[in-house]
C-alpha cells in the first residue's frame, strides 16, 4: 500500500484535479480490490470505469476512461477512487491478501479439472458471454487460416446497425460501438502473432476503411474512435515488420494513404515510422512518389507534410525550406516557419533574412502574425540594434492600434532610451484618431487605456471626457483618481450602480456591493457621510425583497 498516498494521489493528478476529487467522493461504486490494483465505477458527466495500479513499475498508476483519462492523464475519477480507499487503509492489507487467496484458490481448482470439464465450463461461458464467443470465433477462425471467416467477423464487428438508430449511432451509444471494434484490432494482432501477417495487413487497411464509413454515422464527441484508429494503425505497422510486404507497394500505399485521407483523419499514419519495413528501396519509391505528389500541388497540405517529414528526417534543411517557401502564407506566419527552421541548423543570418521578408512582403501590416514581430525584435534586441526594434514596433503599433502593441512599443523604446518622444507620436495616432471616429478604430477608449496604463490618471480622464469610455474604463478611471477627486469618482460609481439595481442575480448583487462601498469612501473623503447614510436607506427600502442582496450588504456594513 506504500505507494497509495494522498501525497502521490496530489503529485499524479495536479492540485486541480485533486480538489476537484473531494467532490466525487459519494460518486464511487462497486469498488473490487486485488492483489495490487483496485477498480471500480465512478459517476461524473457518465459512468466511468476506474482502475488503480498499486506495484506497477512506477509505482502508483491508473487508468480511467473519462476522455480526460484516455489521454493518459491522471484524472479526478482515480484520484476519488484512492481517497475513497484511503478512508478504510487499515482494510486494505487484509483485503489483498484475501484476493490474492482467491486468485490462488482459483487457479488451483482450474488446475485440477479435467479436460472434459474444463470445456464443459469455458461451454458454459461462451453461451453466456456474447462477446467472449465473438472473439473466440475470430481466434479459431485465424487459427485454421480461414481469412474469409476471420474478414466476415471484422466487418460484423465494425457494423453499426446493432447500436444505430435510423442510421445513426448516437453518443450514448458511441462508447459501446467503440469497445466491439476494438476486438476486430486484437483479432488483426492476433493474426500477426500466429504467423499470418501478410493477411493482417489485408484486414487492418479494410477495417481502417470500414471504421472510416461508419464514423460517418457516429457522434464521437469523447474521441473514442480516434483511440480504434490509432490501434488499428499500429496493428498494421506491427504486421508490415513482420510480414515484411512488398516494398514498393507499401510506399505507394503509405504516399496514397496521406494524400487520398480515404480514412477520416482517424487513422494518423507517419509513414517515417515504416522505414525498417520499407528499407533504402521502399524509402526512394517514397521519395520519388512524394516529390511528385508535392510538384503537381506544391499548396496541398499533405503534400507538403509529406515532403518536409521527408527532408527532416533525410537532414535536407534547404528541402524543408523549398516545401515551405513555394506556399507563403501572406500574414508572415511560413516565413517564420523558415527562421525557426533554419535557427535549428544554426544559419541565424538567413533565418533573420527570412523574417525581416515577412514583415516587408506581408501587405497588410494589422493582418501580420505577430509572432513574427516579437521574433523580429528579440533578434534586433539580441543583436544590440535597439533603434530597429523600436522602429518594428512602432511601424506595428500604427497598424494596430491596440495597448498591447502600445505596451510592446514602450519596452522597446525604454529599452533604447527614447521613451518619451515616442509615447508622444504614439499619443498623437490615438488623438487623431479619437478625432476622426475613423470607421473601426476605436481611438478614444485605446487612448484612454494606454494612458491609464501610463499611471496618467489627469490626461485618462480628460481623454474619457472629450472622446468617450466604455464602463469598464470609467470604472478604472473612479478607483485610480478616488484619492485626489472622490466627487468625479462619485459621479461615476453613482451611474454605475444605478442601472444594477433594476437586475437581480448573486453576480450582479456583489457589482453593486462593490460600487456601494467605493461611493462610501468617496463620500467619507468628501465628509458627507450622512448623504450617504441617506442614499443606502432609501436603497435598502427599494430593495428589500432581494434578500442575497440585502445579506451581502449587512456583510459589508452598509
Amino acid at each position: 500500500m506504500g505507494s497509495l498516498t494522498k501525497a502521490n494521489l496530489k503529485k499524479l493528478a495536479g492540485a486541480r484535479s485533486f480538489e476537484r476529487a473531494l467532490g466525487y467522493l459519494d460518486a464511487v461504486s462497486g469498488v473490487e480490490i486485488g492483489d495490487g490494483w483496485i477498480t471500480a465505477s465512478v459517476h461524473g458527466t457518465e459512468r466511468y470505469e476506474v482502475e488503480l495500479t498499486l506495484d506497477g513499475p512506477g509505482g502508483l498508476a491508473g487508468e480511467c476512461d473519462c476522455p480526460y483519462g484516455m489521454e493518459g492523464n491522471f484524472c479526478k475519477h482515480l484520484v476519488a477512487l484512492g481517497l475513497r480507499v484511503l478512508a478504510r487503509r487499515e482494510s486494505l492489507p487484509r483485503q489483498r491478501k484475501a484476493a490474492r487467496e482467491r486468485a490462488q484458490d482459483l487457479d488451483g481448482w482450474l488446475s485440477a479439472l479435467s479436460k472434459d470439464e474444463l470445456l464443459a465450463l469455458l461451454r458454459e461461458q461462451v453461451h453466456a458471454d456474447r462477446q467472449l464467443r465473438r472473439r473466440l470465433e475470430l481466434r479459431a477462425a485465424s487459427g485454421r487460416g480461414d481469412l474469409a471467416a476471420v474478414r466476415s467477423g471484422i466487418r460484423d464487428l465494425l457494423d453499426i446497425d446493432p447500436f444505430a438508430q435510423y442510421g445513426y449511432v448516437e453518443y450514448a451509444d458511441a462508447r459501446a460501438y467503440a469497445d466491439q471494434a476494438g476486438q476486430a484490432v486484437s483479432s488483426i494482432r492476433a493474426l500477426t502473432g500466429s504467423g499470418r501477417a501478410v493477411d493482417a495487413i489485408t484486414l487492418a487497411r479494410e477495417a481502417m476503411r470500414l471504421l472510416a464509413e461508419a464514423a460517418e454515422s457516429i457522434d464521437d464527441s469523447d474521441g473514442w474512435l480516434g483511440q480504434i484508429g490509432a490501434d488499428l494503425a499500429d496493428a498494421h505497422l506491427d504486421a508490415c515488420r513482420a510480414a515484411r510486404p512488398d516494398p514498393d507497394e507499401l510506399a505507394r500505399w503509405l504516399v496514397g494513404h496521406v494524400l487520398g485521407d480515404t480514412y477520416g483523419g482517424l487513422t494518423d499514419i507517419d509513414p517515417l515510422d515504416y522505414e525498417d519495413a520499407l528499407g533504402e528501396e521502399g524509402m526512394a519509391v517514397m521519395r520519388k512518389s512524394t516529390v511528385k505528389a508535392w510538384q503537381g500541388n506544391r499548396r496541398g497540405w499533405a503534400e507538403k507534410y509529406l515532403m518536409e517529414r521527408l527532408a527532416q528526417a533525410g537532414g535536407d534543411i534547404d528541402a524543408v525550406i523549398a516545401v515551405h517557401a513555394a506556399d507563403l502564407s501572406p500574414d508572415g506566419h511560413t516565413h517564420l516557419v523558415i527562421a525557426r527552421e533554419l535557427d535549428a541548423a544554426r544559419r541565424s543570418d538567413e533565418a533573420l533574412r527570412w523574417a525581416e521578408r515577412g514583415i516587408r512582403e506581408t501587405r497588410d501590416l494589422a493582418a501580420v502574425d505577430t509572432a513574427v514581430v516579437d521574433y523580429l525584435c528579440d533578434r534586433y534586441t539580441q543583436a544590440d540594434r535597439l533603434s530597429d526594434a523600436v522602429a518594428v514596433r512602432r511601424d506595428h503599433f500604427g497598424a494596430h492600434r491596440s495597448l498591447l502593441a502600445y505596451q510592446q512599443l514602450r519596452a522597446a523604446a525604454q529599452t533604447a532610451d527614447c521613451w518619451p518622444a515616442e509615447r508622444e507620436g504614439a499619443l498623437d495616432v490615438l488623438r487623431a484618431d479619437a478625432g476622426q471616429r475613423q470607421s473601426g478604430w476605436y481611438g478614444g477608449p485605446v487612448l484612454v487605456d494606454v494612458l491609464l496604463d501610463d499611471k496618467d490618471v489627469d490626461a485618462a480622464w480628460r481623454a474619457a471626457t472629450q472622446t468617450g469610455a466604455h464602463d469598464r474604463q470609467w470604472l478604472a478611471l473612479a478607483d485610480q483618481a478616488r484619492v485626489d477627486r472622490p466627487a468625479d469618482a462619485l459621479g461615476v460609481y453613482l451611474r454605475l450602480a444605478e442601472p444594477l439595481t433594476k437586475q437581480t442575480g448573486n453576480a450582479i448583487y456583489e457589482q453593486l456591493v462593490s460600487l456601494l462601498l467605493s461611493s462610501r469612501d468617496c463620500h467619507r473623503r468628501l465628509g458627507t457621510e450622512d448623504e450617504f447614510a441617506v442614499y443606502v436607506t432609501a436603497l435598502r427600502t427599494a430593495q428589500k425583497r432581494k434578500r442575497n442582496l440585502m445579506r451581502l450588504m449587512d456583510e459589508n456594513g452598509l
